[in-house]
């Protein structure tokens, strides 16, 4: 970055989640909002409007290109994400992506080559290690105070929040599938808290709210990880009512065990002192995160690195495979050397 100002920010996609990074970049101090890139023209031109006139186009190549910009985010839908975060990389910018990383492991893995070769900070958006409630599990399992963890139950359960038939969330070549588009967040967390990658992945896939879904709207995903540790998610876009979300972790350790109920956001403690509260830091999860990916360009670490979004993707594509064949299946996969 070569200009005294805050380091300025392209979004590449302006629909809802845009909207949310959009907000972190307003309330930060360290980065600003300098250009919006979409495909729709009128979707552009409404977004530069509904934030102040700031300079948008369609053409990705026109807007890398505009000296303002030091960093991108990529808020497409997911099936696109590999393809910009190339023209990203070829441009000498900084990411931060939307999960997935990419559709495929394939894919995600020779984008993290790209960031590599570029020299630049490619960041994951697997925003819910920036939420209190993931931070404070996190803590508590890295205070030590309930030990080795053992088992890890995180249950996330909701309705479906696309607009119709039409969605690209529902299109399994657009989305990749459930896995990808929402099983993402949980099979990151339990790996985050655990502290490890997973030998394997088995899941069982249902098309709960409609027949005519071509995508599995309710998982289940058991992880199973060196030392017979084991994570249990469940992950649910077929609940009604829609508006309605239920949150539930449970980790049981060597010293103690953790819950975090549904309906509240203080995780209980139990341990060998008896039971107490641990309360979460207030905080914007979104702010967080871009707080992270700004950390890490100035050399700190990112909340969700290149790779961590490579091991996301490698574990849905192994989920939705398990579902396929009704076996669990390896993930050696995750332990590649990337060439630099």
């Amino acid at each position: 970055m070569e200009r005294d100002s805050a380091f300025g920010v392209l979004i590449v996609g302006t629909g809802a989640i845009a909207e949310l990074h959009i907000a972190a970049l307003r309330a930060s101090d360290r980065a600003e909002l300098v250009g919006l890139v979409d495909t729709d023209p009128a979707r552009a031109a409404a977004a530069s409007y509904a934030n102040g006139g700031v300079r948008s186009t369609t053409d990705l190549t026109e807007a890398l290109a505009w000296p303002e910009v030091d960093g991108v985010i990529v808020c497409t839908p997911n099936g696109s994400h590999a393809t910009i975060a190339h023209a990203v990389a070829a441009a000498g910018k900084h990411l931060l992506v939307e999960k997935p990383l990419a559709t495929t492991t394939v894919d995600a893995l020779a984008v993290l080559e790209d960031f590599r070769r570029a020299g630049r900070v490619l960041a994951t958006a697997q925003t819910h290690r920036a939420y209190d409630y993931s931070l404070a599990v996190k803590s508590a399992l890295d205070s030590g105070r309930i030990g080795d963890p053992l088992v890890i139950r995180a249950t996330l359960l909701g309705g479906w929040i696309w607009g119709d038939w039409r969605s690209w969330a529902i299109d399994p070549g657009a989305s990749g599938g459930h896995s990808l588009h929402n099983g993402v967040h949980l099979l990151d967390l339990v790996c985050w808290w655990m502290g490890a990658r997973p030998d394997s992945v088995y899941a069982r896939g249902r098309k709960q709210t409609a027949g005519e879904l071509e995508i599995y709207d309710y998982l289940e995903l058991v992880l199973r990880f060196p030392g017979n540790k084991i994570a249990q998610c469940e992950m649910s876009r077929a609940h009604r009512p829609g508006v309605i979300s239920h949150r539930d972790v449970q980790v049981i350790g060597t010293a103690g065990t953790l819950s975090l109920p549904w309906d509240a956001e203080p995780s209980l403690v139990l341990d060998e002192q008896g039971m107490s509260v641990l309360l979460p830091a207030g905080g914007n999860g979104f702010a967080r995160q871009l707080t992270g990916w700004l950390d890490a360009i100035a050399g700190g670490d990112a909340l969700a690195s290149g790779e961590d979004g490579l091991a996301a993707v490698a574990m849905a594509e192994a989920a939705e495979l398990s579902i396929a064949t009704g076996q669990p299946v390896p993930l050696t996969a995750l332990a590649v050397e990337v060439v630099p």
